[in-house]
């Protein structure tokens, strides 16, 4: 995933996380190049990230430096809620608002470093948590006219000197969960144990989730997000408004055999989630998106009407005649 540092680590071994906010800021700079060359408004973004691990059913902020270790014992106190469009958000978390892609890794890294890792008999350094890495992204552009092409007069259009902006919105989740662990062969006792129990929970939690999204069947029925807080805090990436993707990491050893099967089914189930996307748009965008189109559609209308009253004029039938005619009569005699 790329949350682990390492000074020896080339630019062809980052890892998921680093190649995404390299693309990102990669391609806003792209958009203000292009905006500017072609003399339009620069768009404006603005982009914060967050950095949360689920510990224990808990839900702590990696970003918060003055939670000290022994405080994860204790509850965080962080609420997850959903808004009146399904979305989810955290309340008491801390964000942080980046200009660059040197500024996000550093905000990857601090967090990173704050993650709870341990050594077990299967791996030297095991999380003992999962990890989401979140990007918030909103973005001020203008609107791109796309009634312009099919309106009667561009050169009205043309002529506006009047710039219509609109706001969109979008959010990345980078979920960086531990894996599966057998109690046997991990060796775990005490606290070990517990978080491997926990890890396994949340596991079960969100593939409960995937099976009921991706049964069609089951979808209709309830799908149990509030089984797990991960589940909870995925809830509007694996339903909702968005295009997920699950990448699986499994063993080429024999000995571990059973585990990479049952990843390979895990991540086999994700693959028959169906989400329809559509752009996050504020509410006053989405009225004049609504508001182009009406105008579309009257300028059409308007522009059929005109020509068949032209051509019944040169027919020699009264203008009288044609006025009180509706829209949707002059159509039909096209």
């Amino acid at each position: 995933m790329g949350t682990g540092f390492d000074i020896n680590i080339g630019e062809e071994e980052l890892g998921i996380i680093p190649r995404a906010i390299n693309h990102l800021f990669r391609g806003i700079e792209e958009r203000r190049q292009a905006a500017t060359e072609q003399g339009t408004p620069v768009p404006e973004f603005k982009i914060n990230a967050q950095f949360l691990e689920l510990y224990n059913e808990e839900v702590l902020d990696l970003f918060d430096s003055t939670r000290e270790l022994e405080a994860r014992r204790q509850k965080s106190g962080i609420k997850i809620h959903e808004d009146a469009n399904g979305g989810i958000y955290t309340v008491g978390v801390t964000t942080r608002t980046v200009t660059s892609a040197a500024e996000m890794m550093q905000c990857l890294k601090l967090g990173a470093l704050s993650r709870s890792t341990a050594s077990t008999q299967m791996n030297v350094q095991s999380s003992r948590s999962h990890a989401i890495f979140t990007i918030h992204l909103c973005q001020v552009r203008v609107c791109s006219p796309d009634n312009h092409e099919n309106a009667t007069d561009n050169r009205l259009a043309n002529s506006s000197e009047i710039n219509e902006f609109e706001t969109l919105t979008a959010k990345f989740h980078f979920v960086d969960l531990a894996g599966s662990e057998r109690l046997k062969r991990t060796g775990a006792t005490g606290d070990r144990a517990k978080e491997g129990i926990s890890i396994n929970c949340g596991l079960l939690a969100l593939g409960n989730v995937i099976s009921a999204l991706g049964d069609r069947g089951k979808r209709s029925t309830h799908v149990p997000y509030r089984d797990s807080k991960l589940t909870r805090l995925l809830q509007d990436s694996l339903g909702g408004n968005s295009q997920t993707v699950m990448i699986a990491c499994i063993s080429p050893s024999d000995r571990d055999f059973m585990e990479t099967l049952n990843t390979l089914k895990y991540a086999n189930r994700a693959r028959n989630i169906k989400n329809k996307v559509v752009v996050n748009q504020d509410r006053a965008s989405q009225q004049i998106s609504v508001l182009r189109t009406e105008i579309a559609r009257l300028q059409m209308e308007l522009m059929e009407y005109k020509a068949v009253r032209a051509v019944l004029v040169l027919d020699g039938m009264s203008d009288q005649v044609l006025d009180p005619i509706p829209s949707h009569l002059v159509l039909s005699v096209c």
